[in-house]
């Protein structure tokens, strides 16, 4: 199955595309930079009854648009080895 074939099946199944969730997940404050994969699947499949693969592709858009987990800059701080990388640009303390 393409990408576009889970997202097309989620538009379906619930009538949303990805610019709606992230509409919703900003007025129920779900969204922001501190978001993460996990809190938006369990909410993803919680609210709207989707899958963890469907789930997942969502949080692909959200990843991809920037509207969760790194930004632009934290993502060049990451890769420069900046603050909070463990000075190795891993993006993980200690590694």
């Amino acid at each position: 199955m393409t990408f576009q074939a889970y997202l097309d099946n989620i538009h379906q199944k619930t009538g949303k595309t990805p610019d709606d969730f992230f509409a919703l997940a900003k007025k129920q404050k779900v969204a922001g930079p501190e978001l993460t994969a996990g809190r938006l699947v369990a909410w993803l499949k919680s609210d709207f009854g989707l899958g963890h693969g469907h789930a997942m592709a969502i949080w692909a858009v959200f990843k991809s648009n920037g509207w969760a987990g790194e930004t632009a800059n934290t993502a060049k701080l990451r890769k420069a080895g900046g603050k909070g990388t463990g000075g190795k640009g891993t993006g993980v303390k200690g590694k």
